[in-house]
């Protein structure tokens, strides 16, 4: 199975404690990597992409949606300067990945932008991974996709008008394994535990808004 680095390691793996519950014998190798392997050559059997596959031999299914959003920890904020209006980033370390490196698109391009507001102290690192590790440890303000804020509650989104578009999600798996019943398993295993994420952040977004 592969996906990205960012995606792998801080929202895929930590759930599969909970797929090996159902299928204790079950055999995962787990490839964390922005190249996109190839499907239908069988580099793996399947794939969760930040883009809608483009092989014709494929089934995909869409997840969800993400975005890309400044966060920073209470503690940072609390000591530096306000951070009210996009043009403040300048006075922040911004923590980001270089723009380019292999990422999605949306999330390129919002650093861009960004960094055009003449940020005079960044961080980049070339994975997710990376960039909140540093964010949790006061570094400065990072540019993080949306569904770390479930497992990740210390982050607090900072100036909530900034934003990357859309970015879909797919799982997508070669058409000669429909009928396999391993690749059932891990699809309804992810469906799950993306319906329940979907859910959370739903409740959380309607708590905080009452």
């Amino acid at each position: 199975m592969t996906t990205t680095t960012g995606f792998g390691t801080l929202w895929l793996a930590p759930r599969l404690s909970k797929l090996y519950d159902r299928y204790p014998d079950l055999k995962i190798d787990l490839m964390l990597e922005e190249r996109v392997l190839d499907l239908p050559m069988r580099e793996a059997d399947v794939a969760i992409r930040m883009k809608e596959p483009s092989q014709a031999d494929l089934i995909r299914k869409r997840l969800m949606n993400i975005r890309m959003r400044l966060y920073a920890t209470e503690e940072y904020m609390a000591s530096h300067g306000p951070l009210d209006v996009m043009e403040d980033i300048s006075n922040h370390r911004l923590i980001c990945q270089n723009p380019n490196a292999p990422q999605v698109s949306a999330g390129a391009v919002l650093v861009h932008n960004l960094l055009a507001c003449e940020v005079s102290s960044t961080l980049t690192v070339n994975n997710y991974f990376g960039a909140l590790q540093a964010v949790i440890a006061n570094v400065g303000v990072g540019v993080l996709p949306d569904y770390l804020t479930e497992d990740f509650p210390q982050l607090i989104r900072v100036l909530p008008d900034v934003e990357s578009a859309e970015v879909p999600v797919f799982l997508a798996y070669p058409e000669e394994l429909r009928q396999s019943k391993r690749v059932a398993a891990f699809r309804d295993f992810v469906q799950e535990e993306l319906f329940a994420h979907r859910k959370k952040m739903r409740e959380g977004t309607a708590g905080a808004t009452e």
